[in-house]
Formats: structure tokens, sequence, C-alpha cells
């Protein structure tokens, strides 16, 4: 096996990659990216952010990484918050207020998750990368209890239910990291690092 190091500080996405990486055909054990290693989002798309974190934590640690970058683009607040949804307020609940403040009695309510993936080998050279979107619509008030983030206020009509009221395994399948992911394990699994 070979250590693959995912790079997020962030428990709910950590915990919903481990999912998607823990099939038993592929050559990987997963280890999460030391706190104090920090990498500073500057690109300008979720690829751009998710290939320098990829790279640059393979590169201080001298081994694979695995990276993405995801978030909420709202068609009427022109892709807001987009890139910058987990900077959008300090809190998820502030988050999703700032978001429903904003989309207060509008009626296009159109927006989409989007995830992208990037892997790096040990010299941060990018190996794989992909990009998953899910689109939906934002709810007038939170709905569910699971999920993080923006997942109450994500409402997906083809299920009708929001992320956040969604059994694991359903959001696993139709979300944008399920899509992202989908596209990226046939590519993982031929790679064979040594």
């Amino acid at each position: 096996m070979t250590l693959l190091v995912v790079a997020t500080s962030n428990p709910g996405k950590l915990k919903e990659m481990q999912a998607y990486l823990t099939d038993p055909d592929l050559p990987w054990e997963l280890s999460l990216k030391p706190a104090e290693l920090d990498v500073e989002e500057t690109g300008t798309t979720f690829l751009e952010n998710a290939c320098l974190k990829a790279s640059q934590v393979a590169k201080a640690l001298g081994q694979w990484s695995i990276a993405d970058d995801s978030g909420l683009s709202v068609d009427l607040l022109n892709g807001a918050p987009g890139i910058y949804s987990a900077r959008y307020a300090d809190t998820d609940a502030a988050r999703i207020a700032r978001l429903l403040g904003e989309l207060e009695n509008q009626p296009n309510r159109g927006a989409q998750f989007v995830c992208a993936i990037a892997l790096a080998r040990p010299d941060g050279s990018i190996a794989l990368q992909t990009e998953g979107i899910c689109a939906g619509e934002i709810t007038d008030a939170p709905r569910g209890a699971g999920g993080f983030g923006y997942d109450p206020i994500f409402y997906v009509p083809e299920v009708g239910m929001t992320f956040a009221e969604m059994p694991p395994e359903v959001k696993h399948h139709i979300s944008h990291r399920g899509k992202a992911f989908e596209a990226l394990l046939p590519q993982l699994q031929k790679i064979r690092p040594d």
C-alpha cells in the first residue's frame, strides 16, 4: 500500500472522501495532512485550487496527495459564493443565513455544487484531475440534519430532498463529490504508485 495524503482540514470533507477511497482494489493507504501544513488557495477556479493544494502538500511531504476544492455556485449571484464558499462567513449557520438573506424574495434559486479533485505525485506534478457538478436549488429555509456546510439549503429536485435530508448512500451517489469521484476512480485504479 502506498500512502495517499488527503489535503484537507475539513472533517466533513475528509469523511466523504474516505468513503470514496476505501475501495479494496485501490493501492492506497489514506492519511490526513498535518494540521500545520496550510496551503493558501490563490486559484481563480475550483480546479486551480485543488491542484494547488494537492501539489503543495505532495511536495512538502514527498508523498502522493489528493485534494478537492468545492463549493456552491448560485445563478442569481453570478456564481457566488463559488471558490469563497467556505469563507462566505465564519460558521456554517452564518454562511447559510447570509445566502438566504441575499436570495430573499427571489424566484430564481438555481444553483450548483461543484467539486474539483486533483491527484499529485510526490514531486508535486498533477497525475489526475476531474470535476463533478450537481445541479439544484436553494431552499427558503434549512431542511434536514445531515451533511455539513450548505447541505441543509441545497435541494436536488430529482430526488426531492436537500443534501442534509438524504441518506448518505444517496448523497454519495448523486453529489458533486460523488460525480467527481465517479470520473476519477477508474483512472485512479490504473495508477500503480511505486
